[in-house]
């Protein structure tokens, strides 16, 4: 007898335990846990970002319109100049050359045209005399008229020879600095087709640019006057300013990227920033300080259908009419409809919605209107949130009974 009491309880212990199992993993599958974030007030900006290249306002490639070898050089990279400075001489030996063969037919210019002049004063004479022909008499005007044009071409290329002889001696077209030697002495400068760049000289470092291409898709945001902020990574902790002083027409494609080029101006008073340095741009479009925000993935927030159907069976649970079960979860269906509608068309304008826990654990949504969104915050301009108020921002993806069942050593299986 005492076997059979045993037995019985053995098994009624056993039922028990077994119906307490399935019941908390019934439970564990319907509980849904969300990750909240808070409804405070802060700061919300958008931003524009790009990279850009630090250059001289103004930079000069001086040349050379002669060709010859380089004899002198007076500076070198990082020379300071002024403009009219003589930064560099060719060898004038056949440029002066030129110089004296073109003085010379210029004086063999000027003996042909005053021999011209004497012979047609005696064919004059004659002529009025009526004894020279009037064909003898045009032909010496004529003579004249051509030794005069000839002196006139000897001095224009005097002139050109001249010239060339100063264009032997290079100068600085500007107050700058030296930033590029492309020559050293002895190297010949061929100018032929176009002028070689000896030199590039950059003015005053002090002040500088920031040139950056801006996507055609942020393009629209910047205005001329507009405060940008940048860093180079030779100094990644300290912040440099600027102004943008130009948004330029001048589309770039690039693999079907349409892109802008923005023109920053900057100022350098201890000569940190250089020709070339690498400038990583930010440019804040828009800025509320104290704006009623929520964290940005608040918006992007969506139950999932098997969640909202869980909750609606839990909720359905509660009634004791099945009829009523039935009802809510039409309800469930078409409310559940409705709020993907609302979601749809929040992406195609400023509305939006948030889902906040209900005191049952079920999401509930929220119709927001959204203003400036940074990624991280998003402005709400009205709706019916607080500070203070929580939102969903996620879900956790494991249910409590399945974290509670995992053995040491076992890891819990996502749910």
């Amino acid at each position: 007898m005492k076997r059979w009491l045993i037995l019985i309880v053995v098994l009624l212990v056993l039922g028990g335990g077994f119906l307490l199992l399935k019941g908390s993993v019934a439970g564990g599958k319907q509980a849904d846990t969300y990750r909240l974030g808070a409804v405070d007030r802060g700061s919300v900006q958008t931003v524009v970002t790009a990279t850009g290249t630090a250059s001289a306002v103004t930079t000069v490639s001086v040349g050379s319109q002669v060709s010859g070898t380089v004899s002198n050089l007076y500076v070198d990279f990082n020379s300071p100049v002024k403009q009219g400075q003589v930064v560099a001489r060719l060898d004038p030996t056949f440029l002066q050359s030129s110089v004296t063969e073109a003085e010379a037919n210029l004086e063999k210019a000027i003996a042909s045209f005053r021999q011209a002049q004497r012979d047609s004063a005696r064919i004059c004479d004659l002529f009025s005399k009526n004894l020279a022909a009037q064909a003898d008499h045009d032909n010496a005007l004529t003579a004249v008229e051509l030794a005069q044009a000839g002196v006139q071409q000897a001095q224009a290329q005097l002139s050109r020879a001249r010239t060339n002889l100063a264009y032997s001696v290079i100068k600085s077209p500007i107050d700058g600095v030296v930033i590029s030697r492309n020559v050293d002495v002895g190297q010949t400068v061929a100018a032929s087709l176009q002028a070689p760049t000896l030199f590039t000289v950059a003015q005053d470092l002090h002040k500088m640019q920031i040139q950056t291409s801006i996507d055609e898709a942020d393009i629209g945001s910047l205005r001329d006057s507009m405060k940008a902020d940048f860093t180079v990574d030779s100094y990644p902790d300290e912040h440099f300013h600027g102004t943008i002083r130009q948004v330029r027409y001048a589309a770039t494609v690039d693999q079907n990227v349409v892109t802008y080029p923005v023109i920053i101006d900057v100022d350098n008073p201890d000569l940190k920033l250089m020709p070339g340095m690498t400038a990583n741009v930010t440019v804040v479009t828009a800025r509320r300080a104290d704006a009623l925000r929520v964290p940005a993935t608040a918006l992007r927030f969506k139950p999932t259908t098997e969640s909202s159907a869980n909750n609606s069976n839990q909720t359905a649970g509660t009634r004791s009419d099945q009829g009523k079960t039935m009802s809510s979860s039409r309800d469930a269906g078409r409310r559940n409809a409705k709020l993907d509608s609302l979601q749809t068309n929040s992406l195609a304008g400023t509305s939006g919605v948030v889902y906040v826990k209900s005191p049952r654990g079920i999401p509930e949504p929220r119709r927001v209107r959204v203003g400036l969104n940074d990624g991280t915050y998003a402005e709400i301009l009205s709706g019916e949130l607080s500070p203070g108020d929580s939102v969903i921002v996620g879900k956790t993806g494991i249910s409590s009974a399945r974290v509670t069942s995992s053995a040491p050593g076992m890891g819990g299986r996502p749910h």
